[in-house]
This record gives C-alpha cells, structure tokens and sequence, in this order.
C-alpha cells in the first residue's frame, strides 16, 4: 500500500492512490511530511494539545490588542466582552477543525482536499500558506523590535547593526526549530508555557502601579457596529489566524481520542492566557494615552519600556521565547502546506525555504516599514477573508462526515474525493469577492496597496467614502465593522451544509 516507512515527504507530496505512510519512529529530525502517519506513531492524547497552543498564546503580544480594541472606540466593559467572545470562539472553530487531523492524521491543508478536491485544495492552499507566512514574519518583526527596544533602553546598542544580528539569530531560532520538526517543537512548548507563564504574571504584577481605573472606565461606550468591527479583529488575530493549521497539531493523536476532547483541548490551550492578557491590556492602554500610541509602532517594546531596568532582561528573554514559539507554529505548518501545493522537497527543507523568507522579511520590515500595526492589521483583514470562508466551508464538511477519511484518495484526483470540487471552490470564491467589498482599509495611509477594498458598502447604504483633503475616510457606523469575514464564513459554511451533504454521503456509502 505505501512506501517504506522512512520514505521522505518528497516522495509523499507526488505520490497518487498509495496513500503514503509517514515513518513511526520519531528521530531528532521529524522526516515525516504531508504522508499519512502511521498507526503506531499517533500516541499523542487531547491533552497533550494544550502546550503547543497556549506556549504560542501566551505572548504578550496578546496585551497589544487592548490598544487595538480601544481604537474601535468601544468602552472598557464593550471591548473586554468582545475579547472573551472573539477568542474562545475563535479558538473553538479551531478545534473543529482538529478533529479532522484526528480522523485523517494528516497536514490541515492534506486533509482539506476531501473537501476542495486534491487539486482544487491549492486554490485556498495558496492563500493559507501567505497567511502562515505572513503571521511567523509578523511574530519575528515584533521579537527583533522588543529586542532592538531594550538593548536601546540599556544602552547596549542601536541602529542596524543590532537590528540585522537579532533579525537573523530571532529566524536562526524559529527555523531551527522547525526544521527539527514535531516531537522537538512539542517538547519546547511544554518547557515554554511554564517558563512564559511564570514571567507574563510578574509582568502583571510589576505594571500593576500603572493601570488608572477611573482612566478606563472614563472612555464612552461605541455604537454596536464597532463591538462588532472589534469582534471580527479579534478573531482573526487570534483563533482565525492559527485555524489553517489546527489539523497539523491533532494528527498524531489516536483514532479513538474523543472528538469532544479535541476541541476542549485546543480551545482551552489557546484562550486562557489571551483571554487574560487582552483584559489586561485593555487596563493598561486605557490608562495611558502615550502608551496606548506607543504600541502601534512597537508593540512588545511599548509594554517592555514600562518595567523597572532589573527587570527588562529577564522579560526580554521570554517575550522574545514566546513570539518565537507562535512563530515555529507557523513555519513548520506553512512548509506542510508548501509541499501540499505539489513543491517536491524534504518537510526539513520546506521549513527552511520558508525560513528564508521570513528573514527576508523581517530585516525588510524592520528597516523600511514606518509602521508596523497599520499594514499587519490591514493584512489580517484581506485574508481573513478567504481564510474565514476556507473555514465555513471545512468546518461544515468535518461536522457533515460520520466516517474516517479515505487516506488513499487524499492522494488520489482520481479518488472519491475527485481533482476539484467546484461546489468548494466557487463557494470560496463568491465569499471572498462578497467579503472583500464589505471590509474596508483601516489604514489607507500606512497600507495603500489595500485600498480597492469595500466596493459593496456603498450599492448597499452601509457606508460612504468621503475623499477629505485632509484624509479620506468611510462614514457610517457600519463601514468599519468588517462584515465581510462573518459573511464570508457563514456563507462558506451554510453552503458547504445543505449544498454537500448529499456528495458527502455517497462518499461515506463509495468506502
């Protein structure tokens, strides 16, 4: 039926009906790729979910987003029900979609081709492996400005020099780890999530002197057209944006793990901490109107800046620690995916192309970008759309099927699941062209390439561009609450149900 078991990820990502089986002895270098696992390789429990989800959540980058909140013009008691929604959600819809990598034991975007069709999957494998890519660079540009923030603040160094040494040794880190590949990350992560754990709490205590309640509580309450603009924010800066990899994490579980504990695991190890990092961090940057403005340009430097100096090494190591799991996360999925869209290399080599990449990027970003928060915000939102609709359409697909996936015809365009599923791709398609005229640029100034977005608000009276000399701008409430990425997961997944069902089950009666 399959290869040998040490057969390499190359050979996987061409193989066709063999279905190919990965190796089931886990070695210092993960070589197993986009290839089934083998049986006696998926030992993992639901449990075992919880470290790499919460080590890559516990950042306090997750505090930068009270600032975000804040800016929709919400009050402290709107934003903070916003986050608690926006991220258990999120991170529940993650879940789901871990159960696939459960039934299938294979990569997310391997497993979503019972869905799109082995080559219609490239189509939102495309925009998932720019969204990974883009989500570890953004990681990796915050770590290299906290960096360049403190050894500014401890008058060790400054300028480019320290700039491109912690751009290259922060990518050194995450493409290392990556390399080494799944057994190596998942025992970093549970090492990790106490260490980052222990020192985001001391963090909170320190800071504590600055949070001003009566400062907090003062700020107006929004119209619910902004709760709502925020609502879509966070989830697509927190769950939304890691659920294109879930599966990757919950394929080396057992068959006969719980489909309920697959999501309980996952929601839990990805909330907890955001849920309190963001309320915290609401507290501070409603505190402080510097602050608040401090954190769109250096988010992790900002909140850095306000410790006392003992303090600032310590903290550096493990908020550097913590930006750099979220970051491993993302390259070592985004090389999965690569390899998914038919790049015929090692698993370890995919990583490390991607690594280049992210470096690149990061010394690009850091030394050319002004701005930092505007273009990642904006970009959160272009492919928060078709990512929001690849979700709908799984999601619903996941939730339609009663039995274990075909791992053969995962492989196989001749297969049950056929070479493309024009129900799914037109789906995603009509979604994201529906969904990009209902978001609008944010930050027309600081992400100009973005501005043909929002074309739908007008035909529709939701809103009207105003082209101010001083400034154009969207009026009407409805503008800015990014009604695109809800449409464009409820319509993905309201057709996947009632559209698919029917081809579902005579895929299920086909086994």
């Amino acid at each position: 039926m399959s290869p040998s078991p040490d057969s390499s990820s190359a050979s996987s990502a061409s193989a066709g009906a063999s279905g190919p089986t990965g190796s089931s002895a886990p070695g210092l270098v993960e070589t197993t790729g986009i290839e089934i696992i083998a049986e006696s390789a998926r030992t993992a429990r639901p449990r075992d979910l919880f470290w790499p989800w919460f080590a890559a959540n516990v950042s306090v980058f997750g505090m930068s987003y009270g600032s975000y909140l804040l800016g929709f013009g919400i009050s402290f008691w709107q934003a903070t029900i916003v986050a608690v929604l926006g991220i258990i959600i999120s991170f529940a819809l993650c879940g789901l979609v871990a159960i696939a990598g459960k039934r299938g034991s294979a990569p997310t975007m391997v497993l979503s081709r019972a869905a799109f069709g082995v080559h219609g999957q490239k189509v939102p494998g495309i925009v998932s492996w720019l969204t990974s890519i883009g989500w570890e660079t953004s990681l990796a540009i915050s770590a290299v400005l906290a960096t360049a923030t403190v050894f500014e603040i401890l008058g060790i160094g400054a300028g480019s020099a320290v700039t491109v040494i912690a751009a290259l040794a922060i990518a050194a880190l995450i493409v290392g780890a990556s390399v080494l590949g799944y057994h190596t990350i998942m025992r970093l992560q549970s090492i990790l999530t106490w260490a980052t754990g222990a020192m985001t709490i001391l963090f909170m205590i320190l800071t504590i002197p600055y949070i001003d309640v009566a400062a907090v509580l003062s700020a107006p309450s929004g119209p619910p057209q902004a709760m709502i603009g925020a609502l879509v924010m966070v989830m697509t800066g927190f769950g939304l944006g890691w659920i294109n990899i879930s599966a990757d994490w919950s394929r080396y579980q057992k068959r006969t793990a719980s489909d309920g504990s697959i999501v309980l695991w996952n929601t839990v190890g990805g909330a907890a901490a955001p849920v309190v990092l963001v309320i915290f961090g609401l507290l501070l940057a409603g505190s402080d109107e510097e602050l608040n403005g401090a954190i769109e340009g250096d988010p992790i430097g900002a909140l850095i800046s306000i410790l006392p100096l003992w303090a600032l090494v310590p903290f550096w190591i493990v908020a550097v620690l913590t930006l750099v799991s979220g970051a491993v996360l993302g390259i070592y999925s985004s090389g999965l995916t690569l390899i998914s869209l038919g790049i015929d290399i090692p698993r370890p080599a995919a990583a490390a192309v991607d690594g280049v990449i992210l470096t690149a990027g990061t010394i690009w970003v850091a030394f050319f970008a002004q701005n930092f928060i505007g273009p990642f915000q904006s970009f959160l939102i272009t492919l928060g759309v078709p990512i929001a609709a690849w979700a709908g359409i799984l999601i619903a697909d996941v939730l339609s099927r009663r039995a274990d996936y075909d791992e053969q015809a995962l492989f196989d365009p001749t297969g049950r699941y056929g070479s493309v599923d024009w129900i799914s791709v037109g789906t995603l398609v009509v979604a994201s062209v529906v969904g990009w005229g209902l978001v609008v640029n944010s930050f027309a100034e600081d992400a100009p390439w973005n501005n043909w977005q929002g074309y739908l608000l007008e035909p529709l009276g939701l809103g009207t561009f105003v082209a101010d000399p001083a400034g154009s701008y969207w009026d009407g409430n409805w503008a800015y609450a990014n009604l695109g990425v809800l449409f464009a997961l409820l319509f993905g997944f309201a057709v996947t149900w009632f559209a698919r069902r029917g081809r579902i089950r005579a895929q299920e009666r086909a086994a």
